[in-house]
């Protein structure tokens, strides 16, 4: 890059490039930035940065077309050198150029790759330095004037000006910092000689202060109105105040519209007495007050909330049976529970049981409805209201941690509102609804505080007749809410909270089950759902069961309802597109449909080695089978060391310690060489190792799988196994025995070990399955080794 133009020691050249400008005019004795972005102009930049730095600009109008001839530009514009350039990231460059001397356009010499103009210099002259003086003089006063009648103009401009003594560089100064349009900048450029652009300079300041001062005496006459506007405001104030002392005005009606909606509320005496007090208060209120708006929405709040409003019918049990008969298949149990439910409060409300506060009972229950996503908790909460002709409200507690979302904000924060709880009862206009509180176990809490504490007034029958948000400061009557609460898991839910509630679990659905839903449930509404008539589509029981053991592995039947649905949507295209006979999903057309199966029986291939053997294991989402996998290799140790993976946690860390001392402590009398684990490291592995895994029911699958090891013999491919075992060889009892016999029964699986203590767990399981799987209860370790591990002689895969 070439040093800058020195004009006292360099000649300047005849021919250089130009850069025209779209509605800009550089001036002689400026220094100016510029922002260069055409691909062209860049060239042409590139190219001056290479040579002198010198170049010419000339404007163009701001609407005028990029010039391709000088007939497109004006006759006269600016020799500029480049001072600054640089380069910003989204390829522009930014210029400082100072203009150095007024030039005459001759002739384009080039236009590719940019334009270059022959030129000659055509510098200002003065043809009366005492005309000059005056007219400059004259520029310079008028331009103190402007400065005057401009808001916060900069101090430095008018120093400047005055400390100018050329007429040449007052004009060119005065027309760069002056607000011109394109025309009248062009034109003190062509002007001559200098005391032409003092007068047409002259002219323009003479305009613009006449303009600026007619624009000062519009600004006063306006704030005159104003103020005469604010006067009046405060008469009319005035005015409404005497209108109110005589009960006339507007504010007066709002006043008298909300004292009959109190009267109207059916408000408990406390909440009426606070209401009325509020009222009183907003009467002495100026409604330009942000308070007014305050007091009245609260008002607002307390005459909207259904104080006496109830719905829905005396409980009637056997249209509430009925009624989950047509919406439930099977759920029997849970059916029969909450069946009991609603006939206690059925007595309770006939005979008038515990109408006063201090005779309450403090066991009343709520129900809480635990399982997996998809068995049908909302439903369940839909149907009661159905079958109680009530309204439903429900509200999702996902996520939720502030305490305020239930209890409410106080009502000195801005934009306060009551909590959660009081909200649905508002949009839903009685206080006798069904009142789903779904997911309650995802209840978070954080430095705003805890909302499951929050949630023990609300599902206490001993304190919710008096439940007091935050926001109303007055208490509402919860007790004819029937509250239901739905969650996937009672691990996250806090003890005292669980203790305000009655558990009631719903397990996953069998196979059988899931097909007698589809069928009556889930193929009717998705055949409604996408405009199809029975007769054109039909499920053979046989595609269902295809469908739900290799296009879904869930407890529940959501993803099952995806599947039917995506089946539903692609005869309903074939439909449109002109198909006229019906369709019948075989199990052949199931492929066809929704495409490869998503899930393989794996079970037989996986443990078709010794080390492999097939555990069950309770998860939020229902039962599932976990593979537990063992293998031997050389230790520098003498002592047998132990490698655990598969993301364990302690406890189950724990059994598998106990499974290896368990097994080197009776090797003998397992039939295993004592020193098969001298100078070995045991590695036991339970893939899905991104998931994390704990509990202690994995101990007897770990035992069978290290003695399956150790034996060479493989664990039968149709067994499964839970379990927690003792260093004495005890198997003790496990939760979930539901969830993972379904799980099991799923997956193909027929012989399930089980501690012998859990044989009551097996009356909870539906009559299919139990007739469908063995069930062997041990009390041992040794028993579930031999009705888990294949014959001697078998032969083992890939030996």
């Amino acid at each position: 890059m070439n040093p800058p133009f020195d004009p006292a020691r360099q000649p300047v050249p005849e021919v250089l490039p130009l850069l025209p400008l779209r509605g800009a005019v550089i001036y002689p004795l400026a220094v100016a930035p510029l922002v260069v972005g055409q691909e062209r102009s860049v060239k042409l930049v590139d190219s001056v940065m290479a040579g002198q730095r010198l170049l010419v600009l000339v404007g163009f109008p701001p609407d005028a077309e990029d010039p391709t001839s000088l007939e497109q530009l004006p006759s006269f514009g600016t020799l500029a050198v480049i001072h600054q350039l640089l380069r910003a990231p989204d390829g522009t460059i930014r210029l400082v150029v100072q203009g150095l001397e007024r030039v005459r356009l001759l002739t384009l010499t080039a236009t590719e790759p940019f334009l270059v103009v022959r030129f000659e210099p055509a510098p200002d002259h003065v043809s009366s330095p005492i005309e000059a003086e005056a007219l400059r003089r004259a520029v310079v006063d008028l331009f103190r004037q402007l400065m005057d009648v401009t808001p916060n103009p900069p101090p430095e401009l008018l120093a400047t000006v005055e400390g100018l003594s050329e007429p040449r560089q007052v004009a060119y100064f005065v027309a760069t910092t002056f607000p011109l349009d394109f025309a009248n900048r062009q034109a003190i450029l062509d002007l001559q000689p200098v005391e032409a652009k003092l007068r047409r300079l002259l002219d323009l300041l003479q305009r613009e202060i006449q303009v600026r001062q007619v624009n000062r005496e519009i600004q006063a006459a306006t704030q005159t109105r104003m103020d005469k506007a604010q006067r009046e405001y405060f008469l009319r104030e005035q005015l409404r105040s005497i209108q109110q002392e005589l009960g006339e005005g507007e504010e007066a009606n709002e006043i008298a519209t909300l004292r009959q909606q109190i009267d109207a509320a059916g408000m408990p005496e406390e909440a009426r007495r606070e209401a009325e007090r509020e009222l009183s208060r907003l009467q002495t209120i100026p409604p330009a007050s942000p308070e007014y708006a305050m007091t009245r929405t609260y008002l607002e709040w307390l005459v909207a909330l259904p104080w006496n409003r109830l719905s829905g019918k005396p409980i009637d049990i056997e249209q509430a049976r009925r009624v989950l008969d047509e919406d439930h298949y099977d759920l029997d149990q849970i059916k029969s529970r909450i069946l009991e439910y609603l006939a206690v409060r059925k007595l309770r409300e006939e005979r008038g049981v515990a109408t006063s506060a201090e005779e309450r009972p403090t066991s009343d229950p709520i129900l809480c409805f635990i399982g997996p996503p998809g068995v049908g908790k909302p439903s369940l909460a839909r149907s009661i209201a159905r079958a109680l002709d009530r309204k439903l409200v429900q509200v999702s507690l996902g996520g939720v941690r502030d305490e305020a979302e239930i209890r409410g904000h106080r009502r000195t924060y801005i934009g306060a509102l009551p909590g959660r709880i009081i909200q649905a009862l508002r949009r839903v206009g009685v206080r006798d609804p069904v009142f789903v509180l779904d997911e309650i176990d995802k209840v978070g809490a954080d430095w705003r505080g805890d909302p499951a504490a929050a949630l023990l007034e609300v599902l206490d029958p001993a304190q919710n007749h008096a439940f007091v948000d935050t926001y109303l400061g007055v208490p509402f009557d919860l007790s004819q809410v029937m509250f239901i609460a739905t969650g996937n898991t009672l691990e996250t839910i806090p003890p005292p909270l669980r203790d305000r509630m009655e558990i009631i679990t719903l397990s996953g659905y069998t196979d059988e089950e899931k097909r007698q839903i589809a069928e009556r449930y889930l193929i009717p509404r998705q055949l409604a759902n996408h405009g199809l008539r029975p007769e054109e589509l039909r499920f053979e029981p046989e595609a269902i069961r295809r469908i739900i053991r290799e296009y879904t592995r869930e407890a529940g039947v959501r993803n099952l309802d995806r599947e039917i649905a995506t089946i539903c949507r692609k005869v309903a295209r074939e439909i449109a597109e002109g198909r006229t006979d019906p369709v019948v999903i075989t199990p052949e057309l199931v492929e066809r449909y929704l495409g490869r199966a998503r899930f393989q029986e794996e079970v037989a291939e996986r443990t078709d080695r010794p080390g492999v053997a097939t555990g069950l294991a309770w998860t939020p989402t229902g039962g599932d089978v976990l593979f537990v996998e063992a293998t031997l290799m050389p230790s520098a140790e003498h002592e047998p060391q132990l490698i655990l993976t598969g993301m364990l946690g302690d406890v189950m860390r724990e059994s598998a310690l106990a499974a290896l001392s368990y097994v080197r402590a009776n090797s003998a009398a397992l039939g295993i060489d004592p020193a098969a684990l001298t100078g070995k490291t045991v590695h036991i592995h339970v893939p899905a190792g991104a998931i994390p895994k704990d509990g202690p029911s994995a101990g007897l699958t770990m035992v069978v799988a290290l003695v399956s090891l150790l034996l060479g013999r493989p664990v039968r491919p149709d067994v499964a196994m839970t379990g927690e075992i003792t260093l004495r060889g005890k198997v003790l009892p496990v939760g979930g025995i539901k969830e993972k016999v379904l799980a099991a029964h799923r997956l193909g699986l027929r012989t399930v070990i089980l501690p012998r203590r859990n044989q009551r767990d097996l009356d909870d399981l539906p009559p299919d399955v139990r007739q469908e799987l063995r069930f062997v209860l041990v009390e041992n370790i040794d028993e579930a080794i031999q009705v888990a591990l294949e014959p001697a002689s078998v032969p083992v895969a890939g030996r």
